[in-house]
Order: C-alpha cells, then structure tokens, then sequence
C-alpha cells in the first residue's frame, strides 16, 4: 500500500461529495484517486489546482488566465488579499512540487504527499468559498507553511552553481564571473554520482533576489555555490560559500586574495572543498581519464570565456561573435582544446538557428573536433560535437551513438550531450528510451528554452502529441518569445491536423525569429490549408528569392510541394536536400505524416543512405 494512500481516501470522499457541482474539478480529482503511478497523481493534482486557479482568476482578478504561469495569478491573489494567506502557501506548495508530474521522473514517492495534502486542504477551502458541501472534516485555522509543505526531496550530493557577483569598481567582468562559475560546473560535472545543474538553469537565477531555498526547491538540489568576485589590475579577491539548501545554513566558506594567474588554482581548490565538503570523490574513477583543459595563456582564457558567453545567447550574432573570441583564443594558444571544441560548436549551431550552410559549417566543425582530440582525447564536447555531425550530416547514426556514449561516460552531467542523445534513439525508433534521455537533460537543466521544447518534440515524434503540447506551453509560459517552442508547438498542432492554431504559432515563430526561411515554409503550406492562397503566395516567392542569395534549406520548399501534392517538384527539392546534407532531414525522415512510408520519397531518402 503507498504512503500516501490516506490521502487518497481523504480526497475520494472530496470527490463523492462534489459530483455534478463542479464538472471540471470533478474530472481531475476522478483521474487522480484513479491513477497509480507517481507521476500521473502529481500530474493530476497540478490540474486540479489549474481548475481552481483558473475560476479565482476570472471570479476575483476579474479576467481570463490565458497562458499566465500559475506562480504569477497565485502571487497576485495574494498581493490583492482575495485568498487567505495559508491557503496561498499550500497553494504555491502544490505548484513548485507537482511540476514533477509534468517533467515525470524517478524521485522520492514521499514527495507525493505534501502535494495530496496541499490540495485537501485547498479544495475544502475552495469548496467552502463556492458555498458548497464540504466532505470530512476541514482543519484549516492555523495552519502553517512548515506543517503543510515539506521541500522537495533533493538527489543526494547535487549542486548548483550560481554565476559569481561582479564586485569591480568598473562592474566589467560579468564574463569572468560567469566563467569562474562554469570552470567549477564542468570540473564536478564528471562525476557519475553527483548531480550538477547545468549552466542555464543556475545561471536563470542572476540578478534576481530569489531566497536560497526557493532556489533549491525549483532546482531539486541539495546545495548551492555562490560567491563574488572583485578585479583591480592583477588582483583578484574572490568569496564562495557552500549553502544548504533545507536551511540555509553554510557549510563551507573562504576567502581568496590572489593574483589572477592563480586563478585555475582558486578554481581547483573550490572544486576541491566542495568535493570534501559534500564527502564525493571528485571526479570519481574518470579522474584519471580527465586532463586539464583550460588554457595557462590568461589572454587566451578570456577571450574563451567572451566566446562562452556570447555563444549562450543562442542567437546569429551570438554565435558569429562566439566564433571571433574562439579564433582569437586559438590564435594566443594553438593548443588550447576547449576553444576548439566552442569553434565547432558555433559552426553548428549557426546552421541549426542561423543561415550557414551544412557543406560550410559541418566539415570544419569535423576538423576543429579532431585537432582537439588531438590534443587531448578525453574531451566529451568534442565527442558530442562528432555524434552531432554523424547524426545530422553524415547520417552515420551507429557512430553517432558510440560518439553520444563516449561523450556522456566522460560527462555524465551534460543537459546538451543527453538531449542530443535521445535524437538519435528517436532518429532510429527507441521511443521510450529517447523520452528517459531527454528527461535526464531536463532533471539537469530545468530551465533552459532549448532543452525543454525538444523534450516536447521527443514526446511529439512518440506520437504523444497532448504531452508535447503540454511541454510546448509550459516553456511558452516561461519564455514567451522564444521562437523555437512556438514554432514546435505550431508542429504539433499541425500533426493533430489543427491548421488555424498551427498557423497561428507559426505566425509567432516568423516574427519572433525575425524571418527563419523554415518557419516561413511552415506558415505557406498552413496558409494554404487554411485558405489563405495569396498570403501564402507571397511568403513563398519571398524565401524563394531568399534562396538564391542566402542558405535557405531544401526541405523547406520539399514540404511545401509535398502538402500541395506537387510530387514532381518535391522530388527534385528533396534531391537537393540530400546532396546538400540538409540537417532538417533526419527529422521529418522519423515523422510518417512529413515522408511516408512506401512514398518515393522515402524510396530516394533510403536510396541515399537515410
């Protein structure tokens, strides 16, 4: 018998009490005391809360939810006083613990009952202020936020690490300091049995004022690192602390005036102390296998780090920027690994968001990956970056998937090799596992745009298109203008043969990425699904005079032909796509609606070896 089983009775006799009263809730809470498993009862009480909130938001802040982040519509009720404080409390309780049910994964079950009882007691309040019959006894005076919540049950030994402060006079080193923090990420981050929060997720917390435990539960860590770090001339004078999580307390801190080519030094005796600290192994058996791979040139490490930073902003210029830093790098310290990984890097990833071609970007990504290895081959990003080449490029999926082993055996805790992964297992039919990897990517970066959508877009190419749009609006919800989610939502309403809404999204993804070509092929053939002949017409002479002066991928005007039923014109673009590598391939490859089985097209992309 579960734990939480009482709290299922408590919440079945809520369920009795309110049949044909409230329709909506009465279908959540039927689902929930039905389901078994974990995830599904977290699942369930998140959309239990949803109801309710979505009612208090039209009956007291006097409008429609829309796609408001629940957090948002809970604060403001209760900024306005129209919900009691208590209740406030179970309220955000619930929200922060049953996001696991939306991103499921293994964890404490015991994490199951706070959110049961958090929702009791929100719904026998919610009962009495709709003036309803309340079944069972409602304990609601005096109850309090310890009593009612427990934090989320952390994974042993993890760590965030917070981007350090930049106390300068001249507050120009924000790049030091988010590359201090990064040095020390990718230092723990080869350890099998520690769990490390990725850069995007511990950086999403930078010049905000969030309270330490709030950080901890949205991460699911047991402790933080955060510290500051002041330049003048070649002085550096640099605090960390190690905090945890369940109290705040500190449990380790130091203080280190030096100068800055003692910098790796300072970098390597915090790893240290967090390792001896938290009682973990640093680097675990794979220490041996992991050599040094920063540079001793401190001209050229901060030019590595300009490039770092530029290349998170996942923008064309982000990445032609990222590019100049690298080769500056490169040019100070010929030897230097890691900037040659960051150079290959940017090469494809100015493909997959920008306008350079595969036959540009691909072979010197190869070239730049191989002269690291070189170098040192125990570098996981240059492993990651051939798995990328040999899925997308080459189409050598086997090697790719040794590539992605190699890669994750060496840097168990990389949100990007593990999503990058589960590619490959959904390029060659592992649904299943392919949904495990991307959750691993997203247990590790919770936060990030990027990880998150293509997590919805493994569940979209499962076949689970409800839960892919669910993952879609969530992110939405969070980044509302990141171009990439609207446009895979837009997918997959366009799977489910919602073309109105599709167009809509893709609309957004046009705008938002400032005219991706590929967005704009998906908005043409909605239009014209739609009806709307002319403005499709229009959209498609535009990419389509694009394409004779700037990198416009084939595939985007296959699948325009292809929805018009123009086979012969399809054909000819999808040759194109094949002898340009066209890395859109192996995606609509793995998708029956986009090349169907037994089609010529899925006759010529087999004849070329996908």
């Amino acid at each position: 018998m579960p734990i939480w089983a009482g709290e299922i009775k408590e919440l079945e006799k809520l369920y009795e009490s309110l049949k044909g009263q409230l329709p909506d809730l009465e279908k959540e809470l039927e689902r929930l005391i039905r389901a078994d498993d974990e995830n599904m009862i977290l699942l369930y009480s998140r959309r239990s809360l949803e109801v309710i909130i979505t009612d208090l938001c039209e009956c007291e802040l006097k409008r429609p939810r829309k796609t408001e982040p629940l957090k948002g519509i809970i604060d403001k009720l209760y900024k306005e006083g129209k919900v009691p404080s208590h209740i406030i409390t179970s309220m955000h309780g619930l929200n922060e613990l049953s996001t696991y049910g939306a991103h499921p994964k293994d964890f404490d079950p015991a994490q199951v009952k706070p959110v049961l009882n958090n929702l009791d007691i929100i719904i026998k309040w919610y009962l009495k202020y709709r003036n309803l019959k309340v079944a069972g006894k409602a304990k609601l005076d005096g109850v309090n936020y310890e009593s009612t919540q427990s934090l989320v049950s952390p994974v042993e030994k993890s760590i965030a690490v917070l981007p350090f402060i930049d106390m300068s006079p001249e507050k120009d080193q924000d790049y030091f300091c988010e590359g201090m923090a990064e040095e020390i990420i990718n230092t723990l981050a080869h350890n099998e049995n520690f769990k490390v929060i990725a850069r995007t997720s511990a950086f999403a917390f930078k010049d905000k004022r969030t309270d330490i435990r709030e950080i901890g539960r949205i991460l699911n860590v047991e402790t933080l690192l955060e510290g500051s770090i002041r330049k003048s001339g070649n002085r550096l004078r640099i605090t960390a602390q190690l905090i945890k999580v369940a109290d705040g307390s500190h449990i380790w801190s130091e203080r280190y005036d030096r100068e800055i080519k003692d910098v790796f030094a300072i970098q390597d005796e915090i790893s240290l102390a967090i390792a001896e600290n938290l009682k973990i192994k640093l680097l675990g058996e794979s220490k041996a296998l992991i050599a040094k791979q920063h540079s001793e040139d401190l001209e050229a490490y901060s030019l590595y780090l300009k490039g770092t930073y530029w290349w998170q902003t996942v923008t064309l210029e982000g990445f032609n920027k990222a590019s100049e830093y690298f080769e500056q790098a490169l040019q100070k310290d010929p030897c230097y690994t890691l900037a040659y990984c960051g150079l290959a890097a940017a090469k494809i990833m100015g493909t997959t968001f920008g306008d350079v071609s595969p036959d540009e970007a691909y072979p010197k990504a190869i070239e730049y990956a191989n002269k690291a290895l070189k170098i040192n081959d125990t570098i996981a990003e240059a492993y990651w970056i051939l798995g990328s080449v040999n899925t997308f490029y080459n189409w050598n999926w086997k090697e790719a998937e040794l590539n992605f082993n190699k890669a994750i055996r060496i840097n168990p805790n990389s949100s990007l090799i593990h999503i990058f992964y589960s590619f490959i297992l959904t390029f060659t039919g592992r649904n299943e596992k392919a949904i495990v990897e991307a959750k691993r990517a997203q247990e590790l970066d919770p936060l990030s745009g990027f990880i998150n959508t293509y997590t919805g877009l493994t569940y979209q190419w499962a076949g689970q298109l409800e839960r892919a749009i669910e993952e879609h609006q969530m992110i939405l919800a969070m980044y509302p203008n990141y171009f990439v989610a609207h446009h895979h939502l837009g997918l997959a309403y366009r799977l489910k043969a919602m073309y109105k809404e599709a167009a809509v999204e893709y609309r957004k993804a046009v705008d938002l990425s400032n005219g991706s070509p590929f967005a704009i092929a998906c908005l043409v053939i909605q239009y014209y699904r739609i009806g709307e002949k002319d403005q499709a017409d229009k959209l498609l002479a535009g990419i389509m005079k694009r394409s004779v002066t700037e990198y416009v991928p084939a595939t985007s005007f296959y699948l325009i032909y292809a929805s018009l039923g123009k086979e012969v014109l399809a054909l000819e673009w999808l040759r194109r796509a094949c002898n340009e590598h066209d890395t859109l391939l192996p995606w609509i490859r793995t998708n029956a609606q986009l090349i169907p089985e037994g089609s010529k097209y899925m006759a010529l992309l087999k004849e070329r070896g996908l």
